[in-house]
């Protein structure tokens, strides 16, 4: 049997496998059916099953003390199937969008605070920035001074929005990152008002981009989509209003096939 990575976590495994053991064939289990399975004390089980029910993955029937996975499964399901199905709808209208634009585009979706690009098209050569040869699917961004971050973290609820900004650790990127809560409060503002984000040298020197929503037909913001501009003397709002219009239809494209 390999050695285990140092970086291993048995509680973690452990924890999976009890997620693991319910089927669509067994669909409640108790403790005692669940240590038998994996082989662990009926104390231990019952702890890492307790541990689960609070966080929302497991869910205890009253009448007869068993538990059923909870909803918190369902959403780390519905996720992965979203960014992945997400990515194949978003594909043909991102390489539109850079082939109209000559600009790199990329697709976004938000994890806690950061953003992850699920999706992303280089532009034609000779206008990347130099972020751009560092970045690729999977890469992650801060939400605070990037174009996709504003766009995604704009529409969040009040609550959650709170939430997420009182954990943001504003550091200065590039030259004109909003480096405190009031001004990226303020701007977020200004994105509910226009649906355009923008990055002005926030991210990192001489990188510009514009992003805009992505929504569910529920009406939720489930993605961004921006193009990455490197700097020129054009101002700001002249590249915005250029660009925004395609980049809004882009998105009301994408999301048009959205579920």
């Amino acid at each position: 049997m390999a050695t285990p990575d140092p970086g291993f976590s048995q509680s973690l495994e452990r924890g999976l496998a009890i997620l693991g053991a319910f089927s669509p064939d067994r669909p409640v289990l108790g403790i005692s059916e669940l240590a038998r399975e994996l082989g662990l004390t009926r104390s231990t089980t019952h702890r890492y099953v307790a541990t689960l029910a609070t966080l929302g993955y497991l869910q205890q029937d009253e009448p007869t003390r068993r538990y059923r996975l909870g909803p918190r499964v369902l959403d780390l399901g519905f996720s992965v199937l979203g960014s992945l199905e997400l990515r194949e709808i978003a594909a043909p209208h991102l390489r539109r969008l850079t082939d109209i634009t000559g600009h790199t585009s990329n697709l976004a979706i938000r994890d806690d605070t950061d953003v992850i690009l699920i999706d992303r098209v280089r532009g034609r050569a000779g206008r990347y920035h130099h972020l751009e040869f560092s970045l690729h699917v999977g890469s992650r961004l801060p939400s605070y001074c990037s174009a996709t971050g504003k766009a995604l973290l704009a529409f969040l609820p009040p609550p959650a929005l709170d939430e997420v900004l009182d954990r943001i650790e504003f550091v200065q990127r590039g030259p004109r990152t909003l480096t405190s809560k009031a001004a990226l409060r303020a701007e977020l503002d200004h994105v509910r008002q226009t649906g355009v984000a923008v990055n002005d040298e926030e991210l990192d020197a001489a990188l510009r981009s514009i992003a805009a929503p992505v929504r569910s037909r529920s009406g939720e913001v489930v993605a961004a989509v921006n193009i990455a501009i490197p700097w020129s003397p054009v101002a700001m709002t002249e590249l915005v209003g250029q660009h925004a219009p395609t980049l809004q239809a882009t998105a009301h494209q994408i999301a048009a096939r959205v579920v």
